[in-house]
């Protein structure tokens, strides 16, 4: 891992990610999750302002990414829910099946490199009665804007650790077992419309 990877790109993607209407759109999912919580991508920790502490009993953070990891310390201070870090990737989930009542996933699938497996991983670790929560950017609906997707991805994923823009959200879920319960889409403001597609929901182990 060179010095980008180290040192800039955890910086920049914690900008990226407190940004005004990413913060909004966190409001509108985190809330509802409850009880035993896997959240996959935990980052630097931003999602931990919005999660009910009388809700949830225990969250088990998913962040491989030491770097990115380590930019989370003065959210975590100030964090009450039992925390407990799980540095695997999302393709290899270190829990027993049905073991989670609340699957979490904000802003992360654009950039695990196989994200069927990671979210086959999140299905089965998830309880029949619980549900997983999706705040996503993807593949937008906009011919013209889904062809500038493509083009600018090669690049923007050498810079942005990965991320796809425009990889199908709803299709992903489904395709992985899941029943999506409910769905809305938006362009988000203030966001280029190549990346500023987002998808935010839930789903059901199905």
């Amino acid at each position: 891992m060179g010095f980008y990877d180290r040192h800039i790109l955890p910086f920049m993607l914690d900008m990226a990610m407190g940004a005004k209407p990413i913060r909004y759109q966190r409001r509108k999912v985190v809330p509802q999750a409850e009880g035993r919580v896997l959240e996959v991508g935990f980052g630097t920790g931003y999602n931990l302002a919005y999660y009910d502490p009388n809700k949830v009993t225990h969250l088990w953070a998913l962040e491989p990414a030491r770097e990115v990891r380590e930019r989370a310390a003065k959210r975590l201070e100030a964090n009450t829910i039992p925390i407990e870090f799980l540095d695997l990737p999302g393709e290899r989930i270190p829990l027993a099946d049905d073991s989670a009542d609340t699957v979490l996933i904000t802003y992360t699938m654009c950039s695990i490199p196989d994200v069927r497996a990671a979210l086959a991983q999140m299905r089965r670790v998830l309880k029949p009665s619980g549900r997983m929560l999706f705040c996503e950017h993807g593949k937008a609906p906009d011919a013209t804007v889904e062809r500038w997707q493509h083009r600018i991805e090669p690049v923007w994923k050498t810079i942005a650790g990965g991320c796809h823009l425009a990889r199908p959200i709803p299709a992903l879920i489904a395709e992985a077992g899941f029943k999506i319960a409910a769905i809305d889409t938006m362009y988000l403001p203030g966001t280029p419309r190549f990346a500023g597609f987002n998808y935010w929901g839930s789903a059901t182990k199905g």
